[in-house]
């Protein structure tokens, strides 16, 4: 598979995100205009109703998936390896040829590639966007996008002139996963927002899979909460398995790390910087516990790096 040319494209110049004015554009004017759906309106995607804080509207920029269209997410780490890039792009590109439409969330990294590898194979892709849809972010992808929305489509619950807010990142992560039919994690940290994806996912149904070899592809398979898979030949493999189980709920019982964080949280020390006060845990001891107890549902992420309790310990 060649791939060369475009790891330029998906890989970021540097990890992290923030917003500056210049990694920020704008469609033009002469682009394909945004239409709006309501939740009520029938051609709002039928995935999406069933979902928790299901959105009150979409604007999109070419379509939206299509009632019996079969579509996989593919999510992953933004400061993604070339290797996992590449990986995003194969398992895209075979899944495109099988049939079927990819949606991610048109980030660097992982995301693009997927991107790129649903269009090599002549597959529709949706990117659902944390701003605008004609808003680009980052501008890099301004290319990217327009060819997107010719394949399949731009999505937003956010009204057009939206700027890039980290919030709203996380929160299209539900949309994402509620289009899919099954949820694809390529490579991602411990903390990543690719986690709050494939736990969404997994709460609504989902299959999970995940490609081993990054830290939290691997905490996903050893928690037994993805299916451990490095090619689409195996995906769809099980995809095909009447007897496929999903894991919705976490446990009931969270381990004693994650009960003694969960404590510490409910006594009000509800970010890592007063966790480890109150634990006397190191700080890299406490960002993992954090990790693995959002990634199993026992505490999730709050506004300004806190967290809360989403299910008291046995």
């Amino acid at each position: 598979m060649q791939m060369a040319g475009n790891l330029s494209r998906v890989l970021p110049r540097k990890p992290g995100m923030a917003f500056p004015a210049a990694q920020q554009g704008r469609f033009a004017s002469s682009g394909k205009p945004e239409t709006k759906v309501g939740r009520d309106d029938l051609g709002y995607p039928a995935r999406l109703r069933g979902i928790p804080a299901a959105p009150k509207s979409l604007w999109f920029r070419g379509r939206l998936p299509a009632a019996q269209e079969r579509v996989f997410a593919i999510v992953g780490a933004r400061a993604a390896t070339a290797a996992g890039c590449e990986r995003s792009h194969a398992i895209a590109f075979a899944l495109g040829g099988a049939g079927a439409a990819i949606v991610s969330g048109g980030a660097f990294g992982i995301d693009a590639a997927a991107h790129e590898g649903a269009m090599a194979s002549g597959a529709a892709t949706f990117a659902v966007l944390g701003c605008g849809t004609d808003v680009v972010y980052p501008d890099r992808h301004a290319k990217l996008f327009v060819r997107i929305a010719a394949s399949g489509g731009l999505l937003s619950e956010y009204p057009p002139g939206t700027p890039p807010r980290a919030g709203q990142f996380p929160a299209r992560n539900r949309i994402i996963a509620g289009l899919a039919d099954g949820v694809i994690v390529v490579e991602a940290a411990l903390r990543s927002g690719a986690l709050i994806t494939a736990r969404l996912g997994r709460d609504l149904g989902r299959p999970l899979f995940a490609v081993p070899g990054s830290p939290g592809t691997d905490a996903l398979v050893r928690a037994g909460r993805a299916f451990p898979a490095t090619s689409a030949v195996e995906i769809l493999n099980l995809m095909a398995n009447p007897c496929l189980e999903v894991a919705i709920a976490p446990p009931p019982c969270a381990p004693d790390p994650i009960a003694a964080i969960m404590d510490a949280i409910a006594a009000g020390a509800n970010n890592p910087a007063d966790l480890c006060k109150r634990t006397g845990m190191a700080l890299p001891a406490v960002l993992a516990i954090l990790a693995e107890a959002e990634l199993e549902g026992f505490v999730k992420r709050a506004a300004g790096n806190t967290y809360e309790v989403n299910q008291r310990a046995c």
